[in-house]
């Protein structure tokens, strides 16, 4: 199983890839991670990422180009790696999303994996959305300041149902 990550900041990541539950799946090949920078695929000196929406409306939202960039270069990369796999749904943490629940969790830890997008600013740029995204989904009513948390929530999840779906409790 792997998942790519699309974040401006792959660092947040680094502790929980290096203590419990996760570093002992990734360390044994069970969950594989990617991490992806978006400044990578941007253009310009400053590689600017966020712009104002399209449609208009107060703050930033993340731009489009770039996202669709990146998301090639994952599309790529995984066809490199694995030929025959299916394609993998690509997933935004939203707070419009559906909530994630333990069935979701045990139906996508038998799957190949997925593209997580970590969201900032005011969101994404909704053509994005509109012509890449498969699922939103949410992790309940709080507001993080973005979408590493839920990416990191959604991977431990996903390892714990991996590793021994049977000894979860029901209720999780």
């Amino acid at each position: 199983m792997r998942f790519d990550v699309i974040t401006l900041f792959p660092e947040l990541f680094a502790p929980f890839l290096s203590s419990g539950i996760n570093r002992r799946a990734f360390e044994s090949g069970a969950v594989e991670l990617k991490l992806w920078q978006l400044r990578d695929f941007a253009e310009g000196t400053y590689r600017r990422v966020d712009d104002r929406p399209f449609g208009g409306g107060p703050g930033m939202v993340m731009m489009a180009e770039p996202l669709e960039k990146c998301l090639l270069a994952i599309r790529q990369d995984r066809i490199a790696q694995n030929p025959t796999e299916s394609t993998v749904p690509v997933v935004l943490f939203s707070p419009i999303g559906t909530t994630l629940t333990h069935a979701d969790v045990a139906s996508w830890s038998r799957s190949d994996g997925a593209i997580l997008i970590c969201g900032r600013y005011e969101g994404l740029d909704q053509r994005f959305i509109d012509a890449h995204v498969d699922v939103q989904i949410s992790l309940g009513d709080f507001v993080l300041s973005g979408g590493e948390i839920a990416a990191d929530r959604k991977s431990t999840r996903l390892n714990s149902s991996h590793t021994d779906i049977s000894r979860m409790p029901s209720s999780a």
